[in-house]
């Protein structure tokens, strides 16, 4: 018996047809269905933000979400910030401002701060170490990740 659903969804400008267990996470999806491997899994309980993906351009846990959730969405994942061989600012800016050492929470953070950084680009230093907690790293101590995307938050706006 096939208990499997089909999904189809965007993955950075791409269509995606895949199927599915209704029980299957979006991270899971992404990672295994679809071949992006970026997203990282930590907790696999919303807790930590290593998978965090943009859905319809809101920040989004993908351990937390089922596959099935994200029919007919757009989702933009970390393999989607680099046009190319050229990184997004905020990459840029990471690698610059050291805002990562063993990288396993970058592509979360990478994500997050993108959505933070799109729905309000303006965002007071407050406001954006609250979204940023939001998220854990065992390695940074935040204050590079911070520094980080205020430098990208100002290429951003630049650009």
């Amino acid at each position: 018996m096939n208990n499997t659903m089909p999904v189809r969804f965007k993955v950075n400008g791409k269509d995606y047809d895949i199927q599915v267990e209704p029980r299957r996470s979006l991270a899971d999806a992404l990672r295994e269905d679809c071949g992006l491997t970026g997203t990282h899994l930590g907790c696999e309980h919303g807790v930590c933000g290593t998978c965090t993906v943009l859905v319809d351009g809101q920040p989004v846990r993908a351990c937390l979400m089922f596959a099935v959730q994200a029919r007919g969405k757009s989702i933009r994942t970390v393999e989607g910030l680099a046009t190319g061989d050229k990184l997004h600012p905020l990459q840029e800016a990471f690698w610059a401002h050291h805002g990562l050492q063993c990288g396993f929470c970058t592509p979360g953070f990478l994500m997050l701060a993108l959505g933070a950084l799109e729905a309000e680009p303006d965002i007071s230093d407050e406001d954006l170490r609250h979204v940023l907690s939001s998220n854990l790293c065992r390695c940074t101590g935040y204050q590079n990740i911070l520094k980080a995307v205020r430098a990208a938050a100002r290429e951003m706006r630049g650009a």
